[in-house]
């Protein structure tokens, strides 16, 4: 997956140079599926036996990043396919483009399941130091696999071939499917609260259906709406039957349980980070390329920024020992806004490679803060949500998420010529400002206050 996400924009801004519009359309319909289909998948995923679940995702995962390479890999050994067969140009970038959103919702449902339910359940009878921990080193396993991924993969584009690297990712994929089924296996087999908690949940899978029967059984026939009655009844009728059924969807009623939970502001603040260019992903990997950086060197800064991120899962445990999950989020995420800063003062640098290379550290270094943000949100949700709703939320939570990452590549597209990169970096910077003072409101509406002033010595003499 981490292979895939830094491998494309590279084949993208390769297939159609001096333009980031495939790498923003394909980014655009990556997240507009799971924006669509992300609250769905975490209410199926509340219903289906956990077995069923790791089958479906890891083939689905799996087969759709085997097609999407092959897909890529054909484009990269026929050169200028565009101008020499544009419908087949457009059929194989329309196929890898369905099967990178297809994967990606694969890799939903396998998130949803472990960093949401997993989790959680292994933890229950243990001190709450112990959630924190294993979130920690799950990040810590996430964020290890961006650390090796990208630097490989640049590697084996800068000294073998853009071909070889997709050839490479297809064969991985075919071998890994394996491995990972076999790990998950061990442990559902090996932790008897997940067959538990799996039990408990195909219950409550059976009772819903019997309990949502009962509702039509007695609507009684309202005056004027029988058949044959006069006037606009009938077309009004239809047109609530409509809104009606847009209303009881699992959908709207995913949504409905999102916003019914305490940490809803938290949950919007981490979404609005996804809607920046501010990271190593694909537009900014792109304009790096265009600017005449390396790809080797692209690949060593996205390590470096996974490194730094590896840091967070070793702070945040002992911040959140001391400061709590709540003030451990502000202070992070504020940490995480002062080194971004370093990203917007780079537009105003004359010289391109200085601008890029400043672009590069300010978003390596935001990652410590970031990631120490998205562990404290996640842990409050994992705590503040029932059982029940967990994946339910989950899915909204990476929907929401998807939507706003969504909404940056139309901005790609909108604004798609590398050299007007300064734009989108203004916009993302003032989206991820808007996180941190609906984050900083949640938490005055929880404590009343910031900061504690009294106890700055300066301060407490004031």
């Amino acid at each position: 997956m981490e292979t895939w996400e830094f491998s494309v924009a590279l084949y993208m801004i390769y297939l159609w140079p001096n333009s980031l519009l495939l790498a923003a359309i394909y980014g655009a319909i990556e997240s507009g599926s799971t924006a669509i289909f992300g609250p769905i998948v975490g209410q199926w995923i509340e219903g289906v036996d956990y077995v069923k679940v790791l089958k479906l995702w890891l083939i689905s995962q799996n087969l759709s990043y085997i097609v999407a390479g092959g897909a890529v890999v054909k484009l990269l050994l026929v050169s200028d396919l565009k101008s020499q067969n544009l419908p087949v140009f457009a059929i194989l970038v329309v196929l890898t483009n369905i099967a990178g959103a297809i994967g990606v919702l694969s890799t939903l449902g396998g998130t949803i399941l472990i960093e949401r339910d997993w989790v959680v359940v292994m933890s229950e009878g243990h001190p709450p130091e112990v959630l924190t921990r294993m979130n920690s080193v799950i990040r810590g396993i996430d964020l290890s696999s961006k650390l090796l991924s990208p630097v490989i993969t640049g590697l084996i584009i800068s000294f073998v071939s853009l071909k070889a690297s997709a050839i490479t990712f297809a064969a991985w994929a075919t071998i890994t499917v394996w491995i990972e089924y076999w790990l998950f296996i061990s442990v559902y087999s090996g932790v008897p609260a997940i067959a538990r908690s799996n039990e408990r949940r195909i219950l409550r899978s059976w009772t819903r259906p019997i309990e949502g029967t009962d509702a039509p059984v007695s609507v009684s026939i309202v005056p004027g709406r029988e058949e044959g009655s006069h006037g606009h009844t009938p077309c009004r009728t239809g047109v609530l039957k409509i809104l009606d059924r847009i209303s009881e969807s699992s959908f709207v009623g995913a949504w409905r349980i999102y916003f019914s939970q305490e940490v809803v502001l938290p949950g919007v603040s981490l979404a609005l980070l996804f809607f920046t260019v501010l990271s190593f992903g694909t537009l900014m990997t792109a304009t790096l390329q265009w600017e005449g950086i390396p790809t080797y060197i692209i690949g060593i800064g996205r390590g470096i920024s996974a490194t730094v991120g590896l840091a967070a899962t070793i702070v945040y445990p002992l911040m959140q020992s001391r400061l709590s999950t709540l003030r451990t989020g502000i202070w992070s995420f504020w940490s995480q806004w002062s080194c971004l800063l370093v990203c917007v003062g780079s537009i105003w640098v004359k010289k391109d490679k200085i601008a890029s290379y400043m672009l590069m550290a300010g978003v390596a270094a935001s990652r410590l803060g970031l990631w120490m943000f998205d562990l404290a949100v996640t842990q409050q949700m994992q705590d503040l949500v029932s059982e029940s709703d967990r994946c339910v939320v989950g899915g909204v939570q990476n929907s929401l998420q998807s939507a706003l990452d969504l909404m940056g590549y139309l901005l790609g597209i909108i604004v798609s010529n590398p050299k007007d990169f300064w734009i989108l970096t203004m916009i993302s910077f003032s989206t991820v400002s808007l996180a941190g003072l609906l984050y900083t409101i949640h938490l005055y509406r929880i404590r009343n206050h910031i900061f504690h002033f009294e106890k700055i010595p300066l301060f407490n003499k004031c």
